[in-house]
């Protein structure tokens, strides 16, 4: 049950990022059409492409333990679960009932459940 838990975390987590990198396009224009400072436009267009990054990464680790579980214990899959977790909360609390947070929170459950159980196995 936790390889198949990491295995949809991970393919949402991926698809997530693959669709995320996609809109750059559209986040980069509404930056150069805006009036924010330089900085602040470079530093929005940075934190998009560091958040598709970190999904992809993200995706890619959630793949490799559910094909090879001795590579992370159940505690290590809990942890990692915090990065969309914190992700999703950070999403309603400034922008309110997104789907995308939908979606990060339900990865990060399934992957905090992997990690539950993936200990679990390992200590008996």
């Amino acid at each position: 049950m936790p390889r198949l838990l990491l295995m949809a975390s991970a393919g949402m987590l991926a698809l997530g990022g693959l669709m995320h990198a996609r809109a750059f396009g559209k986040a980069a224009s509404a930056v150069a059409s805006s009036s924010l400072p330089v900085f602040y436009g470079s530093s929005l267009k940075a934190l998009w492409l560091i958040d598709s990054a970190t999904l992809l990464v993200l995706s890619a680790v959630f793949g490799l333990v559910a094909a090879r579980p001795v590579l992370a214990s159940g505690t290590v899959i809990t942890l990692l679960a915090l990065i969309p977790g914190a992700t999703a909360a950070l999403l309603y609390i400034f922008m309110g009932t997104f789907l995308p947070a939908h979606i990060l929170l339900a990865s990060a459950l399934m992957t905090m459940v992997a990690g539950v159980l993936a200990g679990r196995r390992t200590m008996r």
